[in-house]
């Protein structure tokens, strides 16, 4: 419960800004009802995914561009991109398990009124990304890693921050994941089952991402239009730059080095977080939702 002193969140969009939401929203609800698909029929899962080939592209694995995956065989790298590729998924559905319970906590109240209809087509959309990312995870891997993200301090209790932070954490988990899903989709070295998987999911995401973008922005307008202090501003720049840290971080887990035989995982996480080439894919990722957040005046270039 906020305290009694916080003032109330206020409408999500002023009269201005109604028709263009308006219109994104319905938009992007025909979409999704002309996009429908039942995940429970539409994949023709195979009993196996043969484990001699590629599970993820060797240049989305977290030791490429490194002098150690130069040093890696053939066997060691096909190991890599089955576990990489696990942990990835096990990160949607953790991921998306956390985003569904924020945003139905929204829907249907005071100040989402207007988005609440799209909202349901994206409670659904993610309940099914969830369950078809766990089917995979379960099916050929026999198990989901368990949830290792450093907890963030807690959101201010101001309406307004807090929602605001909520759907911006969501546009950088979703823009991350769909880097992976374009180039994943994408390549022809990869079993048809795991392509299929991202194609379908950057179809619903590149939505959700359309969305996001417009709320978050609405958001931060709104935080700007009561006054925010620079203060105020550093903090949630802090919090969002953080996040992005954790999230690009959960990309290199240690678990997933010991199932594909690299010793010393924690270790070997430490030097790869650390590497040039690897910060440099970091901000190939990161692209994207950098330069949205540079250019509604979240971040800046000092940042």
């Amino acid at each position: 419960m906020c305290p009694p002193d916080t003032p109330p969140a206020r409408a999500l969009t002023a009269p201005a800004d109604d028709t263009e939401f308006r219109t994104l929203l319905d938009r992007l609800s025909d979409k999704a009802t002309a996009d429908y698909y039942n995940p429970f029929t539409t994949f023709d899962w195979p009993a196996s995914i043969p484990t001699d080939e590629l599970w993820m592209s060797p240049e989305l694995l977290s030791l490429h561009g490194t002098e150690l995956m130069d040093e890696l065989g053939t066997d060691q790298i096909l190991a890599l991109s089955r576990w990489e590729s696990v942990n990835f998924y096990s990160l949607n559905v953790h991921g998306i398990r956390e985003l569904l319970i924020e945003v139905t906590r929204r829907v249907h109240t005071p100040g989402f009124e207007l988005p609440s209809e799209f909202f349901h087509h994206f409670i659904g959309e993610e309940n099914d990304h969830m369950w078809f990312f766990a089917a995979f995870c379960l099916k050929y891997a026999g198990k989901i890693y368990p949830d290792k993200s450093i907890r963030l301090p807690e959101a201010p209790r101001d309406p307004d921050i807090e929602n605001f932070l909520v759907f911006a954490r969501i546009l950088v988990f979703e823009q991350i994941v769909d880097h992976y899903n374009v180039q994943l989709a994408a390549d022809r070295r990869l079993h048809p089952t795991i392509r299929h998987l991202n194609r379908l999911h950057h179809q619903d995401e590149s939505r959700h991402i359309a969305f996001g973008c417009r709320l978050v922005h609405l958001l931060w307008e709104r935080l700007l239009d009561r006054g925010l202090d620079e203060a105020a501003r550093r903090e949630l720049r802090t919090y969002l730059g953080r996040y992005l840290t954790t999230s690009i971080e959960s990309l290199y887990n240690p678990a997933a080095y010991r199932d594909a035989g690299l010793p010393d995982g924690f270790a070997l996480r430490r030097r790869m977080l650390a590497h040039p080439a690897r910060q440099a894919a970091h901000a190939r990722v990161l692209h994207k939702t950098t330069g949205f957040l540079n250019r509604i005046g979240v971040f800046d270039d000092h940042r």
